[in-house]
């Protein structure tokens, strides 16, 4: 999230803490526009954790804390490794990531990603599972209802699934529609991904033996564009739109969704985070992490 500059670390974070009554929300700004945080993820203490794209690092900041520590690092994987999606699994004390490392002399340029699972509490490492293929893109997870971790696939149109305990996963849906899916979210117990190539929303139906079907086409009242990282809470899907610079909230009623901006004028962002009164996210193109009251 923060490069090093001058051979030194720094980064220039500002806290703006909760009043009281919550009146406005906390906020970390990285004063480092090249340090590209791409997705955020908050500990169940507070702890708001946040990876690069540019650099090899994840970082922590301790709810009450102004100061980011370098929580993971990896630097010792092949040059240009970085990371997508973040998301802290309490239930196992494990933060949850996309590692990506782009593949030397290869045009049209591959990687090769793997998901990785380290200690919530100490960022030591606890499972590291690749995807399978010659090019690939780890890009986001959820957990379902059913404990399991579902993995998006971006360049593979691919959603694989990591059973609870299990140290590798298997491919849970490949369908013509997933190229480009990248979101992915379970709202009252509905899997939910979106498509950031085609600024899609598809609702993927599951039977009674957790086997998926055809993902159907949701239709949203106004054009999106970009839509990238998604969480679910209060009812609603929360969306960070990188093509349009905007996140939204999304009420979801059968194959409907009615879109309502909540905060326009940002610069790429990627990633969001409903936690308690607060939503989180990413401007991968300012080099930040921001956030806003949580709409009521």
């Amino acid at each position: 999230m923060i490069r090093a500059n001058a051979g030194h670390f720094a980064a220039c974070i500002a806290l703006a803490m909760f009043c009281a009554h919550a009146a406005r929300a906390a906020e970390i700004l990285v004063g480092d526009a090249k340090s590209q945080p791409e997705s955020l993820t908050v500990a169940p203490d507070g702890t708001v954790i946040v990876g690069s794209a540019s650099s090899p690092f994840v970082y922590k900041v301790r709810a009450g804390s102004a100061t980011a520590e370098k929580f993971i690092d990896v630097s010792s994987e092949p040059a240009g490794t970085y990371f997508f999606g973040m998301l802290a699994d309490g239930a196992t004390n494990t933060l949850w990531t996309c590692q990506l490392t782009p593949v030397p002399g290869t045009t049209p340029a591959r990687k090769h990603t793997a998901l990785r699972g380290f200690d919530l509490a100490t960022g030591a490492p606890k499972l590291r599972w690749d995807l399978p293929g010659d090019d690939n893109t780890c890009n986001d997870f959820a957990i379902g209802p059913d404990k399991a971790l579902y993995i998006t696939d971006t360049t593979g149109g691919r959603i694989f699934r990591l059973p609870a305990g299990a140290s590798s996963a298997d491919l849970f849906l490949e369908h013509r529609t997933l190229m480009g899916v990248d979101g992915i979210t379970f709202l009252d117990g509905t899997l939910y991904v979106n498509n950031v190539f085609f600024n899609k929303l598809y609702r993927v139906p599951v039977d009674a033996t957790g086997k998926p079907g055809t993902p159907v086409d949701i239709w949203m009242d106004q054009p999106v564009k970009g839509p990238d990282g998604m969480r679910a809470a209060n009812g609603k899907l929360y969306v960070a739109l990188n093509g349009s610079g905007t996140i939204a909230a999304m009420t979801v009623t059968g194959d409907k969704a009615s879109v309502t901006v909540l905060k326009d004028g940002l610069k790429t962002p990627t990633g969001i985070q409903p936690a308690g009164d607060t939503l989180w996210f990413t401007e991968r193109g300012a080099g930040k992490a921001d956030s806003i009251p949580m709409p009521q």
